[in-house]
This record gives C-alpha cells, structure tokens and sequence, in this order.
C-alpha cells in the first residue's frame, strides 16, 4: 500500500506543472481540503480559484479561465461533476472546443460513508456520449501523475476519475502512459481481464495469480483511457484468449465494460463477462463491504473467469 494518498499525488503533480507552466489554474467548489489541492492555493494563491458550492459556476469558471488561454483542472466529488453539472461541461467546455480538465473524486464505492448520493456509477456513461471528450482513471500514484501530466498535455477536454485515498502501487515510477494506449499488466492465453481504477485493477491481478494456482492462464489489462478505447489492444487479446471478462467500479450499462462488448460485437464476437455494477443505486458503508455487496472482487473476476473458460 502506497503510503502517500492520491489526492496529495495529484496536487504535487499540479505544483510541478504549474511551476514551469504559468497556464496551470486549479478550480474547485468548495472541496480544496477534500480534493487535497491547498498545496495548490498555497503554492500558487493567485492561480487557485474557489467558486463555493456551485459546480455549475465552476465549469463556466473554467470555461472562462480556458477562453483567456488557461489549461483549468476543476474538481469536485464525480456525483457533481457528472450529474449536477453535465449541462455545463458538454455546453460550455465541450461543444465550445475548450480545453478544460474536470476531475471527478471518489467515483463508485469509494465515496464510502458518503452514501448513495455521492456514489456515482454512471459517470462514465454520461461522460461517453460527449463527443471528442477523453475519459481517463488511474489506478495508482504513479499512473495518476503521468496521466494528470497527459491531460494538462493533451489540447481538449477531459474526464478524470480520481480515488482520492492510499491505494496500492501498481507500476513503477519510470512507468510511461500514453492516452488511449491500455497497459498489460501480465500477459495470458486463455482469458483476459480488463480492468479500470485503483480497486478492480488491484483484485484483477489477485484474480489472474489465483486463476494461474487452477492451470488458467490469464492476462491482465489496465484499460487506464475508458475513451478512446485501445480497441487494437481489446482485439489482438479477443483473439488470442477468446475470452474476456471486464472489471470496473462503475454500472456494467454503459461503463468500460460496455464499450468493450459494443466494440467486439462487430469486430470480433467474443465470449464476455462483467464485473461492476448492476443496475443498482449506492449505499452507505466501509469500501470493503461494499466491495463484497456488489462483488467488486478478485473472487468475483474469477468466478467468471472459470464459467468462460469451461464454456
């Protein structure tokens, strides 16, 4: 377990970037503490933007601060970044061929005691219908600073699903990560795992090592961009293992998940299955019963696993 919380990675990422780039601005509703980013604010008072509790006001904020030639990460808990201030974001950010960062904290079961209402399992849903949008969330520190670094980089908009506590280390820190580009984690041939974030990737690789102690190989994939799909990495393992399994803190409808099978079903029917969400709303409780509610887990990935390799 990385002891250094991701909130604080991505803050530090975006001191580093501000200090050689001065069109670095961060904007947030309310939620500096929460998002970590007062590093931010205190580093840089003048470049650091607080709107209060409006997440509407903070895209056109940043919408603004874009115009002016700004590259703004605004962030708030992914349950408003979505839901509240869609609007805002496709219209004013989007369809505007702005270039603002939105980053949405604790997506899916990671919101914990926050409950239901702060429990976004669509996000990625809503985010996908946005035309030329790039959806990304890392797993890990080190996947989260390259890939925050990728974003400021990148000329449009973005999405980022931002686990805000300690998680485990995946990659190593020379790690490179290149948008739209997934990862291998280990290679396999008789059924691939694709996963996403800072839980399912970790219970992925639990799930591939038990799967290897039954005489099933299986590879493991971070699937870190959600948009756009590495659909050349999802075929060439569609053929070689001819059997996936998906694996995401999300609602399966409309999720990572979902883009894979809508992708497959014409380029190359593969026997699939999903781990997530289904159709169901959040509740409260600790991350790890609520892992085991709606089996988010390497058990889980392995059980179906097994049933598509027996058929």
């Amino acid at each position: 377990m990385e002891e250094k919380e991701m909130r604080a990675v991505y803050a530090e990422t975006l001191i580093d970037l501000a200090r050689h780039d001065p069109r670095i601005v961060v904007v947030e509703a309310d939620l500096m503490r929460a998002t970590g980013t007062m590093a931010f604010k205190s580093a840089f008072p003048e470049r650091a933007v607080d709107v209060g509790v409006a997440e509407a006001d903070l895209l056109g904020v940043s919408a603004g601060l874009s115009v002016a030639g700004k590259i703004p990460f605004a962030a708030t808990f992914g349950c408003f970044a979505s839901r509240r201030a869609f609007d805002q974001f496709f219209v004013s950010a989007n369809y505007a061929g702005l270039n603002v960062k939105l980053v949405g904290t604790d997506p899916g079961i990671s919101a914990a005691y926050n409950g239901g209402t702060h429990m976004p399992f669509e996000d990625i849903g809503m985010m996908k219908l946005i035309p030329d949008l790039t959806i990304v969330e890392p797993c890990d520190p080190v996947s989260l600073k390259a890939l925050t670094i990728a974003c400021a980089e990148h000329q449009g908009c973005t999405y980022m699903r931002l686990h805000r506590k300690a998680v485990p280390r995946i990659y190593k820190k020379d790690e490179e990560f290149i948008l739209g580009k997934g990862k291998v984690l280990k290679d396999g041939s008789d059924v691939t795992i694709i996963a996403i974030g800072a839980i399912l990737v970790p219970e992925a690789i639990k799930a591939s090592n038990a799967l290897s102690k039954k005489g099933v190989s299986a590879a493991v994939i971070d699937m870190h961009t959600v948009k756009p799909l590495d659909k050349e990495l999802v075929l060439s393992y569609a053929r070689k293992t001819g059997a996936i399994v998906t694996a995401e803190n999300h609602q399966v409808c409309g999720g990572m998940g979902d883009s894979v099978a809508h992708f497959l079903s014409t380029a190359h029917p593969t026997k699939l299955a999903m781990v997530g969400i289904h159709d169901e709303f959040g509740q409260v409780g600790t991350q790890q019963w609520l892992q085991e509610h709606y089996r988010l887990t390497a058990e889980e990935i392995e059980r179906k696993a097994l049933s598509l390799v027996e058929r």
